[in-house]
This record gives C-alpha cells, sequence and structure tokens, in this order.
C-alpha cells in the first residue's frame, strides 16, 4: 500500500453462537455434515401459528462475549423486527436487537498493544443460505434461526494487517470463551468489512465500501488491500468512490459491485411484540461472568518473558496447546522457564509439525508425563532427538497411559551417564585398530577428527552414550 491515502476500517463479526438449539425453536443448530433443510422448524420459517421461545443459553453465551470484550451488558434489552425480504428469509423479518442491545461498549487488544473499541454487540437470529448455481438458486434453511452475536467495531482500524490481526483476536476470543465452534469454512464466523479513504489531513472519512461476507483472516486482509489499490486509483482520476456492498472473490483476488447503497434500505423496524425484554439482574451476570475461562491476554501476560512473543502466538491459535502448556506451567511451578519455553518448543516444532498435525486430534499428554520429559532432557537422560520420540509416543494408544521413564526404558533411548561405565566404552574404542589415526590425528592438533571418535562410541553404546559426556572423556584420555 501508498501512504497518499489514510485508510479506515471498520468491522462487523456474525459469530455464531455454539448453543445446542436455536435461537427461537427446539432444532439442532449445529448442521454441519447435514443434508439441506433438515435442521428446520416450522418457527424459523414463521408458519402460521408458530411463536418462538427464547433460548436461554444463548443469553448466557451472550454475557459471556460482552465480558470477553471487555464491554458493558445492559441490563435491559430487547429484540426488534428489522423487516426485509429475501429468498432466504421465508417470513420477511428478522428478529435483531437495533435500540437496546444486549452487549454495550466494549474493547479488545491485539496482540502488538494496538487498542480497537467495540460499538456495541447484539443478539440476532441467522438468515438461510442461498447456492448459485448459474441460472438459479437453491435455499438451505438450516441455518435459519441460528443465534448469532453481530460484533460492530468502532473505525480504529488502519491497515490490512491489522484488520486480519483484529479478526484472528476475535475469533480466538470467541472460541476461547466457548461460545463459538470457530469453524471458518462453515461459515461459523463471518466478517463484513468497511472501507473507506481520505487524506491524511481530511476533515471528514471517505465514502465507504462493504465487503460483505469473508470467512478467513487471509481473505479480509487480502481484500483490504484489493480495495485499497481500486479505490486510490479512482481518487487519483477524479473519480468518486460509490458507496456500495461488494463480493470478493479468493480465486480472482478482487472485489465486485453487488448492490448501491446510496440511499439507506427503510428496514421499518418495530418491537418484537412475541418476545418479551431482557432482564438481567448484577448478580446474574456477574455468576455468568466468573465461568469465563482464560483469554488469549490472559496467557500473553502469564508467559509474556518466558516464551517468545511469535512462539506465543502460534500456541494462542491452538486452545488446548497453550492451556495444556498453562497445566505444565502450573505443576512445574513459575521458577522454571526453561523447562516450559522447551516444551513449547516441542509444542510448535513437532506436535505442529504437517505430518503430526493430526495427533491433535488426539488426547494430550498429562501435565506430569511432560514434566518428566523436560526433567529427564535437563538431566541429560535423553537426547533432544530421544526427547521428540518418547513426546511423539505418548499419541501411541497402548503407550499413552504408561509415564515417561517406562516409554524412554522400552523405546531403549535413556543415555549412560555412568561416567565409570562411559569410560569403559571409551577405553574399547581407543583401544580399536579402526581409530588409532584418528588419535594420532587429533594429538597433531587436528579437533575435528573428535566427532568420528565420539560417533564410534556412540555405536558402541548403541546410542545409550551421552554424546557431551563422552566428547569429554575422549578429551581428557587423549590429552593425558
Amino acid at each position: 500500500m501508498s501512504n497518499k491515502y489514510q485508510i479506515t476500517i471498520g468491522i462487523e463479526c456474525h459469530v455464531q453462537l455454539a448453543t445446542k438449539t436455536k435461537l427461537f425453536s427446539e432444532v439442532d443448530n449445529d448442521a454441519r455434515g447435514k443434508a439441506p433443510n433438515t435442521c428446520v422448524s416450522p418457527v424459523d420459517y414463521a408458519l402460521p401459528g408458530m411463536l418462538p421461545r427464547l433460548n436461554r443459553t444463548a443469553i448466557e453465551m451472550a454475557i459471556k462475549v460482552g465480558h470477553a470484550l471487555n464491554a458493558t451488558i445492559n441490563p435491559l434489552s430487547r429484540f426488534d423486527r428489522k423487516h426485509y425480504y429475501y429468498p432466504d428469509l421465508p417470513k420477511g423479518y428478522q428478529i435483531s436487537q437495533l435500540y437496546q442491545p444486549i452487549i454495550g461498549a466494549g474493547q479488545i487488544e491485539l496482540p502488538d498493544g494496538t487498542k480497537v473499541r467495540i460499538e456495541h454487540a447484539h443478539l440476532e437470529e441467522d438468515a438461510g443460505k442461498l447456492t448459485h448455481f448459474g441460472d438459479y438458486s437453491l435455499v438451505d434453511l438450516n441455518r435459519a434461526g441460528t443465534p448469532l452475536i453481530e460484533i460492530v467495531s468502532m473505525p480504529d482500524i488502519h491497515s490490512a494487517k491489522h484488520a486480519h490481526d483484529y479478526c484472528k483476536e476475535l475469533w480466538r476470543i470467541m472460541t476461547y470463551a466457548g461460545v463459538c465452534h470457530g469453524d471458518l469454512y462453515h461459515g461459523n464466523m463471518r466478517f463484513d468489512v468497511n472501507i473507506s479513504l481520505a487524506l491524511p489531513d481530511a476533515e471528514k472519512l471517505g465514502t465507504r465500501a462493504e465487503i460483505k461476507n469473508l470467512n478467513s483472516f487471509r481473505s479480509v486482509e487480502r481484500a483490504v488491500e484489493y480495495e485499497y489499490q481500486r479505490q486510490s486509483a479512482l481518487l487519483d482520476r477524479g473519480e468518486r468512490v460509490v458507496q456500495e456492498t461488494r463480493g470478493w472473490s479468493d480465486d480472482t483476488g478482487k472485489t465486485t459491485s453487488q448492490r448501491s447503497k446510496e440511499e439507506a434500505q427503510d428496514y421499518r423496524y418495530m418491537p418484537e411484540p412475541d418476545i418479551p425484554p431482557i432482564r438481567l439482574s448484577n448478580e446474574t451476570i456477574a455468576k455468568i461472568q466468573a465461568t469465563l475461562p482464560l483469554m488469549p491476554a490472559d496467557y500473553r501476560a502469564r508467559f509474556a518473558g518466558v516464551i517468545p512473543a511469535d512462539t506465543l502466538e502460534i500456541l494462542l491459535d491452538y486452545p488446548q496447546l497453550i492451556r495444556k502448556l498453562g497445566e505444565f506451567a502450573d505443576l512445574l511451578g513459575e521458577n522454571s522457564p526453561k523447562s516450559i519455553q522447551k516444551i513449547a518448543n516441542i509444542f510448535t516444532s513437532v506436535l505442529l509439525a504437517e505430518e503430526n498435525t493430526s495427533l491433535l486430534n488426539d488426547p494430550l499428554p498429562s501435565a506430569e508425563q511432560l514434566r518428566d520429559l523436560a526433567l529427564m532432557n535437563d538431566n541429560q537422560e535423553l537426547s533432544s532427538t530421544a526427547t521428540k520420540e518418547v513426546f511423539l509416543k505418548f499419541f501411541d494408544p497402548e503407550m499413552h497411559f504408561k509415564d515417561t521413564k517406562t516409554i524412554a526404558k522400552e523405546l531403549g533411548v535413556i543415555q549412560e551417564n555412568d561416567l565409570d561405565a562411559l569410560g569403559q566404552i571409551v577405553d574399547q574404542v581407543l583401544q580399536d585398530p579402526t581409530t588409532q589415526q584418528a588419535q594420532a590425528d587429533f594429538r597433531a592438533g587436528q579437533e575435528k577428527v573428535l566427532g568420528f571418535l565420539v560417533g564410534q562410541v556412540m555405536k558402541a553404546s548403541r546410542g545409550k552414550a551421552n554424546p557431551s559426556s563422552a566428547q569429554a572423556l575422549l578429551r581428557q584420555k587423549l590429552q593425558n
């Protein structure tokens, strides 16, 4: 991006809540992998005489969301009808919250310290899904009535990178809070990105374009980068930016016009007559907020200065790993930063290696197994290679419940640290006729041949000798 224009970005994030049933009906709320139009109730398509019944768990999750966003929870909120016609909304209106949303102003902090204000977040029902096939479209109402939290940011974002980081941090917060499955592929979270450009000294923001229904962090970043180039080219030519909604194509890397928003659409909002206002006591709010688990910001604060920032940000993408690291740190104590860093590195370098990522679906090792693994490595009972080998065996169904030392013994990878026993092996190697030339070369000042001799010791010990100890003994005996 050039620096001629300042970009201003606001993002609306639609979060599907992970309730068992829908917001106003008693049907399955998780339609992933299910046939179209199989998770639908007459309430969802407003069959005459069908009345909505509010899902209490959705309210509790909304309170958690508000707490996770450092936002106020409004003790009194209510629903409104938003009227519009679209094929995926057969009843002709959406039950949403316009005037009195459940979540007020809040704020989140990005990994680099940038703060983004939240204007508000409201609870609403999702619409169905349209799939387009050339000259016709099919409607799937499986997600109609799914409870959504729509999180509306203030226009505090000014780069594609920060737009990416903001969406990713929201995804982390929602999944850590346990209110969303976080499956972007199936649309559990979707982002509408509002983008405008203006000269840095302009008194007001430029005309905005809204990019709808982005479902990956990379798509958000790429769409912002493309829109900057598109809008800046228009402004450079003296043309105006049209206020409109646009779609994004990952294949072409471009946005395309969908519909103009030159005039605000009249949604004819009215109070929802079938659902009474939601009244929350301070005690209820506090009780639900107390169930919120540790958030990404909590783990950053805990492991700052212990785990490198880049490693920590990788681990934060995997809640099960950072939580296990927290259990490990609790067991070992905060005065063992090297061991904590060692296990963090094993998680990122071994478990997140491409060939091992499937193991993330299996139960993780216990904190006790990890503690013993770190201690055996510290005590030079396990080499770095053996440490990784034992770690991977924790995921073997036949070894998963065995303690670390037992697994290491069965693998035969415990290093020989008995100096007397190791000294005997070194003596055998030095007496071997095939090593005499190497010994003479070492005494003549050729240090590199020591590696060959260490290799011979490792071979004679069947890989169990501690290489550092073997090298020290060889040097001592050769120099004497």
